[in-house]
């Protein structure tokens, strides 16, 4: 394990929990924050409200559901996008949306790759395996400040 971070932006607590499962089944040990909705996601990337003043980590990828309280998914992804800072940041949308809108607007605002969350335990964690395995170690990522 290094000092990948993984932000998991899920609102729904038992999402939270298969995810961090798959996670672990999988083997990927990596830092796993939690944002369980939009604002708190935002916070966190651009170190304000409760994440001000902390030293600035940015996530290697951000796992963000599409479907979230306070600031949906696609305004998080769109402020992320038009911040010259994380611009670049990897995001792959992880959604149980299956609306031909959400994915169109999810890849035009910028994101990486768009990931619908498959009903069984077994076919999720398999799916949390491959995106960790291609984002946080095949991947280079940008240069992010």
């Amino acid at each position: 394990m290094d000092n990948k971070i993984i932000l998991l932006v899920e609102d729904n607590p038992d999402d939270v929990d298969l995810t961090i499962r798959a996670l672990i089944k999988k083997k990927i040990l990596n830092k796993v924050v939690v944002a369980h909705d939009g604002a708190e996601a935002l916070d966190y990337i651009f170190q304000t409200g409760m994440y001000q003043g902390m030293k600035r980590t940015l996530p290697t990828v951000v796992l963000l559901d599409i479907k979230l309280p306070k600031i949906d998914g696609l305004e998080v992804l769109r402020r992320i996008r038009t911040n010259e800072q994380t611009k670049l940041l990897p995001v792959v949308i992880l959604t149980s949306s299956k609306e031909e809108q959400d994915i169109f607007s999810g890849y035009k605002l910028g994101a990486n790759s768009y990931v619908r969350k498959p009903v069984d335990f077994e076919q999720f964690a398999d799916a949390i395996q491959y995106l960790g395995l291609y984002w946080l170690i095949v991947n280079e990522p940008p240069p992010i400040s």
